[in-house]
């Protein structure tokens, strides 16, 4: 009997388009000889599986369908929403108390992750680079003038909560700051403000597999704008090096960091890690980790799975039989 495999998409935030996006790949390449595949749409209207024009809800007590008077469960779930619920731990929690595995981090290291300020706050802990950053809350206004005292210009604005880096500003010049936080303020409650650090920036595939942990080919990422923001990432204005042209001195501190913070964070599934490299002091700093990275054709994991002489069928394959080891 082939498992039976819920790939859910959609999610509640703007980030429910780059989902969809992906899920468009993900469907053309899992594997349909190994799974029978269900690709469920969570939704703030609800969630469904639609199947000859019509919509089934899931029954939320068990994470269940009825279709054609036969109640169907899952094996695993092959998780693709970016943003809440699919991204901050909501939903892991959820498939966690129905007895669920999936293709992600668990719920403790999704929520934490998806706070950048806790995640670089953890790193840093740990030894691992990162920039130095003040976390503004809305409840609590900080003036510029008080977070200028604390950081050098230039910096980077960020929604502290979220994703593919909606919201997110780079402030040259002190005059900018308070719209740069008002746009950032818009996305979320919280906002990281963050040291810019000079160098390249490098992001690299992380994932679990029935063999252990393995790092994907890294990718340089050269921004046609002044920072790698939404328009950057999704409507090709950067070019994407993949594998990157880099010294192996450098890769291997690249992917031995990826790994240990893959380690550290105790994550599961592929995740992806963004870093800047800093020639003069030959190190890494870790910016943020995504850990449902976007899958889309042109999407940066897809690029590296490729360039480990992977299909994406193999790849996906990797994932779903992962978490198929922790079923109950």
């Amino acid at each position: 009997m082939k498992p039976n495999i819920a790939f859910v998409t959609g999610g509640y935030s703007g980030e429910a388009e780059i989902s969809y996006k992906s899920a468009i790949t993900i469907e053309k390449n899992v594997d349909t000889d190994k799974f029978n595949v269900y690709k469920i749409d969570i939704t703030p209207r609800g969630w469904f599986y639609e199947a000859n024009g019509q919509k089934i809800t899931v029954d939320r007590n068990d994470f269940s369908l009825t279709i054609d008077g036969k109640k169907l469960t899952f094996d695993a779930v092959l998780i693709g929403i970016h943003g809440t619920p699919g991204e901050d731990g909501r939903l892991q929690g959820y498939f966690d108390l129905v007895g669920l595995p999936y293709t992600s981090c668990d719920s403790a290291t999704s929520a934490l992750t998806f706070n950048k300020r806790y995640t670089v706050a953890i790193a840093a802990f740990a030894g691992i680079n990162v920039a130095k950053s003040v976390h503004i809350f809305k409840h609590s206004p900080v003036s510029p003038d008080e977070i200028l005292s604390q950081l050098t210009l230039p910096v980077f604005v960020k929604p502290n909560n979220g994703g593919s880096s909606i919201g997110m500003s780079k402030v040259n010049e002190a005059k900018d700051l308070a719209g740069a936080l008002e746009k950032a303020f818009k996305e979320d409650d919280q906002v990281l403000v963050e040291e810019f650090i000079e160098g390249r920036e490098f992001t690299i595939g992380v994932f679990k597999s029935p063999k252990g942990i393995i790092t994907l080919p890294i990718t340089e990422v050269i921004t046609k704008k002044d920072f790698f923001d939404f328009e950057a990432k999704y409507k090709g204005l950067s070019e994407e090096i993949t594998p990157a042209r880099v010294d192996e001195a450098i890769a291997e501190k690249v992917r031995s960091t990826a790994k240990r913070i893959y380690e550290l964070f105790n994550c599961g599934g592929v995740i992806r890690i963004d870093f800047i490299y800093n020639e003069a002091r030959q190190a890494p700093y870790m910016l943020e980790i995504n850990t449902v990275p976007g899958q889309s054709e042109a999407s940066i994991v897809p690029q590296q799975v490729r360039a480990m002489g992977w299909t994406l069928k193999e790849f996906y394959s990797a994932l779903i039989e992962d978490a198929l080891t922790r079923r109950g």
